[in-house]
């Protein structure tokens, strides 16, 4: 059984090294002690993927580069091989959802006649970063019930980077219902596949409390991610201060590639004595922005 030890192992090590962390890089193939590898030739395949965790294992290749790196031939010793991926556009960012996976990947590939191919994958990820927006319009809605309440709710643009502050303010218009508590909560939409097939997963990735109890003039409560005061009758207001760096944001993904999503959205929690609940939602735009 001895002899066996090792016989299903791959007859080499392969290493990809990121010269210049962007486009230049090398491969190194070194045999182990003792073997040389025959083949029939050397390449190296950048490939960007998409996969949907409902089709597992099945990849939609929207990138597909393949540079062949050497003829056939064989390696006795440690081998390099630079090489560079050119004038690559990379337009999506990697993405990891709950149901749907972007990547980025180098494949390298020793082809051979027996014993199988040998192959290795590197992931390795993307991150744009688009110019500010020109036009970054402020929020403005409502909500009421006709007679009884009017709420207007204004934020002050509409698109936001990753590390951006929300800042608002929620009016008391008119308030005749008794409001027992009011949350403002952060969702993250992602859809994934496409007509009967579509399947929307929403999380709530972020909820922040605006309002407990009977409200009492003059009442300030803080923290150190939002800062509110509260109204006891029409005509206060409630100003918002609220940070998005301590959540993992991504930025807002829109039909990518026909196959997904990926959408954010504030959402106002309104509760009442009785338990009557109102809702508004307003959808925001996520970009990431690069550090100065």
């Amino acid at each position: 059984m001895n002899f066996l030890i090792g016989a299903f192992k791959p007859a080499c090590n392969i290493s990809i090294t990121f010269s210049d962390g962007k486009t230049r890089k090398q491969i190194s193939i070194e045999p182990f002690q003792g073997k040389k590898i025959e083949h029939n030739g050397v390449k190296v395949e950048l490939l960007g993927q998409i996969e949907m965790y409902f089709d597992r294992g099945n990849f939609y290749d929207f990138i597909s580069l393949v540079r062949e790196l050497d003829v056939p031939g064989d390696i006795y010793e440690r081998k390099t091989y630079p090489f560079e991926f050119s004038m690559v556009e990379t337009p999506y960012e990697t993405y990891n959802g709950v149901n749907v996976q972007l990547r980025y990947v180098l494949k390298v590939t020793v082809s051979r006649n027996y014993g199988g191919s040998i192959m290795e994958y590197q992931e390795f990820m993307v991150c744009n970063y688009p110019p500010p927006p020109s036009i970054n319009n402020t929020i403005k809605m409502e909500v009421g019930i006709e007679d009884c309440m009017n709420i207007e709710f204004e934020y002050n643009i509409s698109k936001y980077h990753l590390k951006d502050v929300i800042i608002g303010k929620i009016y008391f218009l008119l308030v005749r219902i008794k409001i027992k508590n009011m949350d403002l909560e952060i969702r993250r939409r992602e859809s994934t596949g496409s007509g009967a097939n579509t399947h929307v997963e929403t999380e709530t990735l972020a909820k922040f409390e605006l309002m407990d109890g009977a409200p009492v003039r003059g009442m300030l409560i803080t923290s150190y991610f939002l800062h509110i005061l509260r109204p006891d009758v029409a005509g206060e207001s409630i100003p918002i201060r609220l940070f998005l760096s301590p959540y993992e944001l991504t930025p807002t993904h829109r039909n990518i590639n026909n196959k997904f999503s990926v959408k954010y959205y504030l959402n106002l929690v309104l509760v009442d004595e009785e338990d009557g609940r109102y809702f508004k939602q307003q959808e925001i735009t996520m970009y990431r922005l690069q550090d100065s």
